[in-house]
């Protein structure tokens, strides 16, 4: 596997970490489907080998490396399965918020234990009545005194039962023309009085991440826990987007380069009319069609990474690759699924668990639909 942004270093590290996850991961992942729950157990063990919190500065708790070795984590967390999408989430989308718009005495209070592991994290931004709409949340956070008193519900929470800190985004002035210049991100600490988990939902997939609704009823959180400045929360959940929705275009192109890679092992083991499905003419050109659109996804998502890292506005890439490749996937795992037959529908062959996980990856961090407006728009329309 050779990437553009690889160099030795990350090569060892790859290999030190699928070592660990040989070992910790694999042979545990079914039962956590089962569980319905990931241990945090396993949260703490990834702290301790250093598998948490990559570009956190060491001074905060972190490793202090480049956004390369981010890649190869989300990358091997994603060949073990879908579920582990929480970890990437808390490395690679809530911290960075903290590192980029957090006071000093935030990181320090909050960094080093979520590079250990003793504190998961999650970010609320969706509510029951506005998906995509971030614009018109109603989760209000009103200050009074040396407090704000955060009032609303979150749902489709990802770590959302785990989570020990969440970046709630909520408005500050409701009254605020336009409506997104009122809003602000509010860090919420598990033990914060009128704070509760509501239900733990059960999802078609996906089924070890833990998922939850949120609630905030006269909830009470010190001002020091404003994350940046007062009526730029919406500005900054665009600045972080672009990372988010290529760390979702990322977990779709290896999702599909994992359930193409069991399909051609699959189709040479199984034989109908006595020959190996892999010998029929319409099964290659199903194989041949796949391949071309994952080698196609992988050489444009290794270029986005690369500009990335290097600092470019990606943002209408980024869009492109997140609706294409999360399609791709979908349509890989349909595929895959009827190449394996009446087996692919069992749960005991892993191409079942792909087909229902996949799908959700065209919904969050700004749906299909929003990526093709971004696009439109950023193009001139």
């Amino acid at each position: 596997m050779s990437h553009l942004y690889i160099q030795k270093e990350h090569t060892i590290f790859r290999s030190a970490l699928r070592k660990f996850l040989d070992k910790e991961a694999y042979p545990y992942y079914e039962q956590w489907e089962e569980d319905r729950m990931i241990p945090r157990s396993f949260w703490r063990k990834l702290g301790d080998n250093g598998f948490l919190c990559p570009e956190v500065d060491d001074k905060y708790g972190g490793s202090g490396v480049d956004f390369g070795f981010s890649v190869i984590i989300n990358e091997e967390l994603e060949r073990v399965g879908s579920g582990l999408v929480g970890i990437s989430l808390h490395n690679d989308i809530v911290i960075p918020y903290i590192t980029a718009y957090g006071t000093d005495e935030q990181k320090r209070r909050w960094l080093p234990k979520s590079a250990t592991g003793e504190i998961i994290t999650a970010i609320a931004m969706t509510e029951p009545g506005t998906g995509s709409d971030l614009a018109n949340i109603r989760t209000t956070a009103r200050r009074e005194g040396d407090h704000y008193v955060i009032n609303g519900q979150k749902t489709f929470i990802t770590n959302g039962i785990h989570g020990d800190l969440v970046i709630v985004a909520c408005k500050t002035d409701p009254d605020a023309v336009p409506k997104h210049k009122g809003i602000s991100l509010i860090v919420v600490e598990r033990d914060a009085q009128g704070f509760s988990r509501g239900r733990k939902l059960h999802k078609v997939g996906l089924h070890c991440q833990d998922t939850a609704e949120l609630i905030f009823e006269d909830c009470i959180v010190p001002k020091e826990n404003l994350l940046g400045q007062e009526g730029k929360g919406f500005q900054y959940l665009m600045e972080k987007l672009q990372q988010e929705r290529l760390i979702v275009a990322l977990a779709a192109q290896v999702s599909s380069e994992t359930m193409l890679n069991q399909t051609i092992q699959y189709i040479k083991q199984r034989e109908a009319f006595g020959k190996a499905i892999s010998k029929f003419q319409n099964t290659q050109f199903k194989i041949a069609e796949m391949a071309t659109e994952v080698e196609m996804g992988r050489t444009f998502i290794d270029q986005l990474i690369v500009d990335h890292m290097n600092g470019k506005d990606i943002v209408t890439k980024v869009s492109m690759a997140k609706w294409k490749l999360t399609e791709v996937a979908r349509n890989i795992a349909t595929e895959c699924m009827q190449l394996h037959g009446g087996y692919g529908y069992m749960e005991e062959y892993e191409i079942a668990r792909r087909y229902r996980d996949i799908p959700v990856a065209s919904i969050y961090a700004g749906t299909n639909e929003i990526m093709k407006t971004i696009i439109a728009k950023n193009v001139g329309l």
